[in-house]
C-alpha cells in the first residue's frame, strides 16, 4: 500500500510543478520572442538502505520549444526579428553574454541599445552598442547598423556599429533565472552568424500555442485530481484495515 502511495504523492508534486511551466508559458504568450518551456516527468528509483522497490516521478525541464513564433510587422527601425537559429547577444545582470531572440529594441536616453527588458545589446567585439544621435536609424540583414548624422541628408548614412548574432540550435543553449538563453555550462560560445540573419521592421512573437496550453492545464489539473484521490482512497484503505484488527 505504502509503494501506491509513494508513487501517487510523487506524481502529485511532478503534477504541479508542470502545472507551474504551463502557467508560466500561458502568462508569456504575448511576450516578443519567447520560447515555450517543455517540462515532462520520469520515473526514478529510490536509492537508499533496504530493498529499492519504491519508484519517484519526478518533474524533469526538457528545455524549450524551437518552434518560430509568428512574425508581425511593425514598420519600426529598432523591431528586428531573427531568422533561423540565430540569437541576439546582450549583456546579463552579471557582466557576462546572454542570448535572446527579443527583437524589440529601445534606445536609452545617453544612446545605448538595449531590449526592452533593459538589456545592453552587445556589438561584435562585446561592447555595448551606442548609437550617436541621428536623424534615421537603420539595422541591415547582416546585423549592421547605419544611421543619418543629425542636420545631415539621407545621402550621408554610414555604418556605426554591427550588432552581435550568433548561430546556435536551441538544444545547445540552457534558459537561465534572467529569462535569457546561456550557452552550456562548459560549453564554448556560439558561433558568430554571417550572411543576412535578421530582419528589420518586423517582430517574433511568442511561439506558445495558447490553445494547447490551456488544454495541457486542464489535462494536468485532472490528472492531480486523480492521484490525490488515490492518496485518499490508500488513506481509508488503512484506516479500514485498522478497524478490522483492532476488532479482532
Amino acid at each position: 500500500m505504502d509503494k501506491s502511495l509513494y508513487i501517487a504523492m510523487t506524481g502529485a508534486s511532478a503534477t504541479l510543478r508542470a502545472q507551474g511551466s504551463v502557467a508560466h508559458n500561458l502568462a508569456n504568450a504575448d511576450t516578443v520572442g519567447f520560447q515555450a518551456t517543455l517540462a515532462g516527468t520520469r520515473a526514478v528509483p529510490v536509492t537508499g538502505p533496504g530493498l529499492q522497490s519504491r519508484v519517484a516521478a519526478v518533474a524533469q525541464d526538457m528545455g524549450v520549444s524551437s518552434a518560430g513564433g509568428a512574425i508581425m510587422t511593425t514598420g519600426n527601425p529598432l523591431d528586428v526579428a531573427l531568422q533561423g537559429e540565430h540569437w541576439l547577444a546582450v549583456q546579463d545582470t552579471a557582466g557576462g553574454v546572454a542570448y535572446t531572440r527579443a527583437g524589440d529594441l529601445k534606445l536609452s536616453i545617453n544612446g545605448m541599445l538595449t531590449t526592452a527588458g533593459g538589456r545592453p545589446v552587445l556589438d561584435q567585439a562585446g561592447a555595448p552598442v551606442t548609437i550617436p544621435p541621428s536623424e534615421a536609424i537603420q539595422i541591415g540583414g547582416d546585423g549592421t547598423i547605419s544611421v543619418v548624422p543629425v542636420g545631415q541628408p539621407a545621402s550621408t548614412m554610414s555604418a556605426v556599429g554591427r550588432l552581435q548574432v550568433v548561430q546556435a540550435q536551441t538544444r545547445d543553449l540552457v534558459r537561465g533565472e534572467d529569462g535569457l538563453m546561456h550557452a552550456a555550462p562548459g560549453a564554448d560560445p556560439p558561433p558568430p552568424a554571417a550572411g543576412n540573419v535578421l530582419a528589420s521592421g518586423v517582430l517574433e512573437g511568442s511561439n506558445v500555442d495558447g490553445t494547447a496550453m490551456l488544454v495541457s492545464m486542464i489535462q494536468l489539473a485532472r490528472q492531480f485530481e486523480m492521484q490525490v484521490r488515490v492518496l485518499q482512497s490508500g488513506d481509508e484503505t488503512s484506516r479500514a484495515a485498522n478497524t478490522l484488527l483492532s476488532s479482532r
